[in-house]
């Protein structure tokens, strides 16, 4: 296990799940680490999203780097590209079809053509990714 996150309709109710995690965790022989343990925060990084009382949204250090990467140049960079990116996919629609020209360049004995589909292709992904939703959680 790596990520715990507890919550209630009030902070009783948040002590009383959280005791009983701990719990489970004293059962099960699970061990806590101390300094990566957060209590009582109203927003927090799980699995590489904030998760906060709005809902959950893209990491914004990650939209920053993402949103001033340069044109790939070759196949390592557009695989780099579009494992970061490929993280959010679930935040952008139509992602598969948004990057058909970006993932036909992987192909083997495909030359590296960096054309204007591609560029559109990289230009729309980012800002679909800078301008992503905020997903709320389930009630």
């Amino acid at each position: 296990m790596d990520d715990f996150t507890v919550y209630g309709d009030s902070f009783d109710a948040c002590l009383q799940h959280l005791d009983t995690m701990l719990e489970r965790c004293r059962t099960k022989n699970l061990v806590l680490n101390y300094e990566k343990c957060h209590f009582m925060v109203t927003e927090g990084i799980v699995l590489g999203h904030v998760v906060s009382e709005r809902g959950i949204q893209v990491d914004q250090v990650k939209i920053d780097v993402i949103a001033k990467l340069p044109h790939p140049t070759n196949q390592k960079e557009i695989r780099g590209f579009l494992g970061h990116v490929g993280f959010y996919r679930r935040f952008i629609k139509d992602f598969d079809k948004i990057a058909q020209p970006l993932t036909r360049l992987l192909q083997n004995e495909v030359e590296f053509d960096f054309d204007e589909a591609c560029k559109g292709a990289f230009n729309l992904l980012k800002e679909r990714l800078i301008t992503a939703p905020i997903i709320r959680s389930p009630d």
